[in-house]
């Protein structure tokens, strides 16, 4: 007898061994054995946490997650309205999705038993097939866990005390890698395009960056917004506000990944070459448009593509409207926006410059010699700080303060300014003055957190070396006997919440005036429109609420043959709403002018 013969007889006695040990299976469901900590069950969605984006569901290898609507649950800024749907029949729980999910809502429990003859059943949404499950998470992720890379590449910029020596661009801007390895961090949710005014195609320029095709994200770029370089430098980015990565990490730099996309295109003909638009035949209709702002210049691009016969009217010797004459150059340099307006002279839009209507021009020549008429005059007009001693020298507004410096001219601040306000303008005022030598104060009657102004812009100000006096109340300009600003007194504020709910309000301390020497002040505290050049024939027919236009969706005024957009129009008041107006009046245009073929 071989060996092999002996051994399979004793074999079923080896099972004897086993007598007496503990069993590895359990007498279910009588017994039960403690579930791992980590142990990969059932899906568990916290659905307030949650945001929709689909990352979940486009790393699922096994198809397993699909993303639905949900009663009860509504798509707004920064959530997609959606959640995700489980089907346990396809999933293998290998946790991809618990792995990648950026708000951390998206969880696998310890529970896994589940028994149905119904197979249907087993599409599960989780956090309603399960609203208790979140008692028994098991397996979740972190930041320092999760397959996310939440940490963004950071921008290189300019020393704060190198900055105040000159007007020199402040971002440098990233290098190929640096844009390449920020691009690669999107996980491409398309939330952003869903909150971005002009709903630019964002994932998809993002995508293009990330594979190293920086001419086709150019393509994409410009195929809703024609003012690119202008966005990837002082875009209001509320894009980034609603990046799903902002939940647990940095938002994607979408807006400084725009401005690398679009410096690799350095001249007006790189950009005609790269995007090679599609002009179409003439077709017979004139549109004459009053302002070369964003909203204007938008409007013209676009309506020269479709084969109109566009001319814009601008008062000033330069396009660009306050982008132009109210950006500092150390955040918008002029080349930049040059290189936007050949390009679209090189498309077929005319500009006339130093026309001002109602003074070289009148209103009622354009809008009787074009089919239709655009208007897009922003907002130039500042208001008055309404104090005691405003009137004084040396008391400036900042919009025109910056108009002049933009314009080339000598504004003489001396050696103290205060600037009074908390929006950008007042953070550029604040951050010019210093480049000519000035101590600056900003004087802001609430709390830093509740200014206006661009986080990044008041972190810019501080580098430079200005001083932020918050809750501090303006009272009074004060000058000398020759008439000239010695002073301005102010009152320190608390801040007092609000019985309704809105923000705190500051509220004067009794006996806290003290005065502040300076020998220039500058008011920021906002501007309005100036209807100077409608006569009061078109005033009256133009429907104007509390100091802007009233307009639809598409731009329409009460003037039938008169579209309107940008500040004068929209109260966001920022470049790429004022884009937006311009890319939807298009619409209106043409439809309007195709009715009166």
């Amino acid at each position: 007898m071989s060996f092999f013969d002996i051994k399979g007889l004793l074999s079923p006695f080896t099972a004897l061994q086993q007598l007496g040990k503990k069993p590895h299976t359990a007498k279910f469901p009588f017994e039960e054995l403690e579930t791992a900590d980590r142990y990969r069950g059932l899906h568990f969605n916290d659905l307030d946490a949650c945001i929709g984006c689909g990352n979940c569901s486009t790393i699922c290898m096994n198809g397993a997650i699909d993303m639905i609507n949900l009663e009860g649950i509504e798509g707004k800024d920064g959530d997609s309205g959606l959640r995700p749907r489980v089907d346990n029949g396809r999933c293998c729980w290998c946790a991809l999705c618990v792995e990648v999910c950026p708000t951390g809502s998206l969880n696998l429990t310890k529970d896994y038993i589940y028994v149905s003859d119904d197979a249907n059943s087993f599409l599960w949404t989780p956090g309603v097939s399960n609203p208790d499950g979140g008692e028994n998470l098991s397996f979740t992720s972190d930041e320092e866990t999760s397959l996310t890379e939440y940490s963004r590449i950071p921008m290189r910029e300019l020393e704060g005390s190198e900055r105040i020596k000159s007007f020199a661009e402040v971002v440098l801007g990233y290098s190929e890698e640096e844009a390449r390895n920020e691009a690669r961090r999107c996980i491409s949710c398309g939330i952003c395009s869903e909150v971005c005014p002009e709903h630019m195609h964002i994932p998809e320029y993002i995508n293009a960056i990330a594979k190293g095709e920086d001419e086709d994200a150019i393509r994409i770029i410009y195929d809703n917004n024609p003012l690119p370089d202008m966005c990837g430098k002082v875009c209001t980015r509320r894009c980034e506000d609603v990046c799903a990565i902002n939940h647990r990490g940095d938002a994607v730099a979408i807006r400084w990944l725009k401005r690398y996309a679009t410096e690799t295109a350095k001249t007006a003909d790189i950009v005609h070459e790269i995007v090679n638009p599609e002009i179409k035949e003439a077709n017979g209709f004139t549109v004459g448009i009053v302002g070369a702002g964003p909203s204007g210049l938008t409007a013209a691009y676009y309506l020269a593509l479709k084969g109109y016969d566009v001319t814009i009217y601008e008062a000033k010797s330069k396009a660009g409207g306050m982008t132009y004459y109210g950006i500092p150059k150390y955040r918008f340099p002029e080349d930049s926006l040059d290189k936007q307006i050949d390009y679209m002279v090189k498309i077929g839009v005319k500009i006339k410059y130093n026309q001002r209507v109602g003074v070289d021009i009148s209103f009622n020549d354009i809008y009787t010699n074009y089919d239709a008429v655009f208007v897009g005059i922003g907002f130039e007009v500042p208001w008055t700080l309404g104090m005691n001693g405003e009137d004084l020298k040396g008391s400036l507004q900042a919009v025109n303060y910056l108009r002049d410096i933009n314009d080339g001219q000598t504004v003489d601040v001396g050696d103290k300014v205060c600037v009074i306000g908390g929006g950008n303008v007042a953070i550029d005022a604040a951050r010019v003055a210093r480049r000519f030598g000035a101590e600056v104060t900003i004087l802001y009657r609430r709390r830093v957190q509740d200014m206006p102004a661009d986080w990044e812009e008041i972190e810019g100000a501080e580098d430079e070396g200005v001083h932020i006096l918050a809750q501090g109340i303006p009272l009074e300009a004060l000058g000398d006997e020759n008439g000239k600003i010695r002073a301005v007194s102010y009152a320190l504020a608390e801040m007092v919440a609000d019985d309704k709910g809105g923000r705190p309000k500051p509220v004067q301390i009794e006996g806290s005036e003290t005065e502040l020497e300076i020998t220039t002040l500058i008011g920021a505290i906002g501007q309005e429109a100036d209807y100077s050049f409608l006569s009061d024939e078109y005033k009256d027919k133009l429907e104007i609420n509390r100091g802007r236009i009233v307009a639809t969706e598409l731009g329409q005024t009460s003037l039938e043959k008169v579209f309107a957009g940008g500040d004068a129009v929209n109260k966001t008041a920022d470049a790429i709403s004022a884009i937006a107006d311009g890319y939807r009046a298009v619409k209106g245009i043409e439809a309007f002018l195709n009715k009166t073929k």
